[in-house]
C-alpha cells in the first residue's frame, strides 16, 4: 500500500516518528512532507533542539524511519504524486495535525502539500486520518473536526488510553499509532487486540 504522511508543528512528533517507522517496516511505499513548522518540533521533541536546522532534523528523521530520502516532499513542492487526483495511492495521514491544518482542511483552502494531499483524499474518497493534538478545544476548533468528520476524514485524537496497561511512554505512543493502522487497513503489531484478557 501506499501512505502519505504529513508532519506538522503541532506537538506529537513521537507519534509521526513510530507510525512511519511502522508503515517503513512494513513494507509500504510512504511518502513524507513537514510543514513549516513540523520540522522544528521534530528536532525539538526528538533530538533536544528547537533550533535545529530544518534538514538536519529531517536528515535525523529519514535515518531513524528508514523511509527513503526520495519520499521526503517540501511542503510547497506540488509535483508530488499526493499533489495529484489521478495518481493512484491508498491514504492520507496528517500527525501530528496542528489546528491551523485542520482549519485550512476544514476551509476547502490550502497553501502547502499537506493541505493539497488531505484535500485530494477527501474529493478522491480515499481515507484521510487527521491525529489531532491540541487541548482545551474552542468551540471554533470543535467544529472544524465536525466539519472535516462530516467530510470523510477519520479523526483519531492524540489521546492514549490506560487500559492497556502501558509501563512507558513508547506503550502510549503505540496505542495511538497502532490505532491509526488499524484503520488504514495495515498488518500490524504495535497494538495488541483487545480480547478482555
Amino acid at each position: 500500500m501506499e501512505f502519505f504522511v504529513g508532519i506538522t508543528g503541532a506537538s506529537g512528533a513521537p507519534y509521526a516518528r513510530r507510525l512511519v517507522s511502522a508503515l517503513v517496516g512494513g513494507g509500504h511505499t510512504v511518502g513524507v512532507s513537514f510543514s513549516g513548522s513540523g520540522a522544528q518540533v521534530v528536532g525539538h521533541e526528538l533530538y533536544g533542539n528547537l533550533r535545529m536546522d530544518r534538514d538536519e532534523a529531517i536528515e535525523r528523521f529519514v535515518t531513524e524511519t528508514g523511509l527513503d530520502p526520495a519520499n521526503v516532499w517540501a511542503p510547497g513542492d506540488y509535483s508530488s504524486p499526493y499533489a495529484s487526483g489521478s495518481a493512484r495511492w491508498d491514504a492520507a495521514i496528517i500527525c501530528p495535525c496542528s489546528m491551523d491544518t485542520l482549519a485550512t482542511i476544514a476551509s476547502g483552502a490550502g497553501s502547502n502539500l499537506l493541505h493539497r494531499a488531505a484535500g485530494v483524499a477527501l474529493k478522491e474518497r480515499r481515507q484521510l486520518v487527521l491525529v489531532p493534538r491540541e487541548t482545551p478545544l474552542s468551540l471554533i476548533q470543535v467544529e472544524n473536526l465536525e466539519r472535516v468528520a462530516r467530510a470523510g476524514a477519520t479523526l483519531v485524537p492524540a489521546m492514549p488510553a490506560f487500559y492497556t496497561m502501558p509501563k512507558t511512554l513508547d506503550d502510549m505512543i503505540d496505542f495511538v499509532v497502532g490505532k491509526v493502522l488499524n484503520l488504514v487497513g495495515v498488518e500490524q503489531t504495535v497494538l495488541q487486540e483487545w480480547r478482555g484478557q
